[in-house]
């Protein structure tokens, strides 16, 4: 409630301004499977105003960017936003880019290759365009005004159905030569894992440090333990598992465990080559708060290089918010 007050009073001030001063805004669109977000934002990083639209998947998502054209152009008319006013629009979606324009594919859009920003780009009358993969762009959002603002190097790790991940460096995502830049759910942990990933390969933190990894362990720990526990197999989630964890109940204990040493050692190991300021977790997983920082903290101090040792590990801030922010950092110098 706090913070919705603090929006109402900016944008307030932000009215009074307008009439005084003229602004600079900028657009971050964060493109998903079933909805696409959209936020205005002053280019101080203010959110002024947000809001969502269907994702039309349909006919290999044809619709998508046009319509993302217009839901801006029609804010801009709203708000009497004029061209020369929108420094620019930053674009998160589900998929690997290149240069900041072109994506490589996105399946869950129905999209394969596509020059994105130069398509909206025409749509938009040239306001100028950048795109970035959704989980490296959320982690640039929380490095702006989350979990990690203040830094400029940080390693963010999104645990939910599966794990995503951004790298940020000197304030800037690492996209690398194919795209595949910051991609550590796909990082292999387990190479005795019989069971293939979604990506092909067998033993990635995905299987074992997600939403539904986590369960994947707690099954096979429970079918090997006769323990009494509160846990029960007929209502058994990440979210049970946590629950019970933080109730003492020693199996969910077993489980929580086998999962933050996995992650707590992956974690350690990407700290060597990028050396961050900060490591933000977040997704649906993070709900599970404290408890789970503490978990993998102990496992990745265990194992991490003296020098990055105390390197914090934070709770992301932004939620569902993260990738608008990062969106629309991309066009903020």
């Amino acid at each position: 409630m706090r913070h919705r007050n603090c929006i109402t009073v900016y944008r307030r001030t932000w009215q009074k301004r307008r009439r005084t001063k003229k602004m600079s805004y900028c657009f971050g669109i964060d493109i998903g499977g079933t909805t696409v977000k959209c936020g205005l934002f002053t280019t101080e990083g203010v959110l002024l105003e947000k809001w969502e639209i269907k994702t039309r998947t349909e006919e290999n998502g044809k619709a998508i960017l046009p319509d993302v054209a217009e839901t801006i152009l029609k804010k801009m008319e709203e708000k009497g936003i004029e061209k020369t006013e929108v420094t620019g629009v930053g674009v998160g979606v589900p998929g690997p880019v290149v240069k900041e324009r072109e994506v490589q594919v996105a399946v869950n859009l129905h999209w394969g290759y596509t020059m994105l920003a130069d398509d909206l780009e025409k749509l938009l009358d040239q306001i100028p365009v950048k795109v970035g993969n959704d989980a490296n762009v959320a982690a640039l959002g929380e490095m702006w005004k989350g979990g990690g603002e203040g830094t400029k190097n940080l390693i963010m790790a999104t645990l939910g159905t599966g794990v995503g991940g951004g790298i940020i460096v000197d304030g800037k995502i690492v996209t690398g030569a194919h795209g595949a830049g910051g991609e550590i759910g796909h990082a292999c942990v387990e190479p005795e894992e019989t069971e293939s990933c979604n990506c092909g390969n067998k033993g990635c933190l995905e299987q074992l440090a997600s939403a539904t990894g986590i369960v994947r362990i707690g099954k096979k720990i429970m079918a090997e333990n006769t323990a009494e526990t509160k846990l029960h197999l007929d209502n058994f989630s990440a979210k049970t598992i946590f629950d019970a964890y933080k109730e003492g109940d020693s199996v969910a204990k077993q489980i929580v465990d086998k999962f933050a040493e996995y992650l707590g050692t992956a974690l350690a190991i990407f700290t060597c080559v990028v050396d961050p300021e900060v490591i933000v977790i977040g997704g649906g997983v993070s709900k599970a708060g404290q408890p789970l920082i503490d978990a993998v903290a102990g496992y990745y101090k265990e194992h991490a290089f003296i020098s990055c040792k105390d390197t914090p590990i934070v709770l992301a801030k932004l939620d569902n918010d993260a990738g608008i922010y990062g969106a629309a950092k991309l066009v903020v110098a």
